[in-house]
């Protein structure tokens, strides 16, 4: 990826998962999955490092705090360890768009 993604505007945060470390980072999120229809991802650090992989394309951009994933709704994608697990910790943000 060249450029970090943006989330649009007028999105709304409504759910949140734990925070999780490289040991109890779900398998689920290692390999391939979607949101549903209608609803975004953002993946956030608040240590360590994630690598966020998008299927289709094979593009991947190095995660770390600051540097947030998004995710587009419906498009495959997971995350991979990469150096230092122990310092892991990362959440996903789910997010929608608001109603008028």
């Amino acid at each position: 990826m060249s450029a970090p993604r943006q989330l649009p505007a007028g999105l709304v945060a409504y759910k949140q998962t734990p925070t999780f470390s490289a040991e109890t980072l779900p398998a689920a999120l290692q390999k391939a999955h979607t949101t549903r229809a209608g609803v975004w991802g953002r993946i956030v650090v608040s240590s360590g490092r994630v690598r966020y992989v998008i299927e289709e394309t094979g593009e991947a951009v190095v995660l770390s705090p600051g540097i947030d994933g998004v995710v587009i709704p419906q498009e495959p994608h997971h995350l991979e360890l990469i150096d230092d697990p122990e310092q892991l910790a990362v959440h996903v943000e789910f997010l929608r768009p608001s109603t008028p």
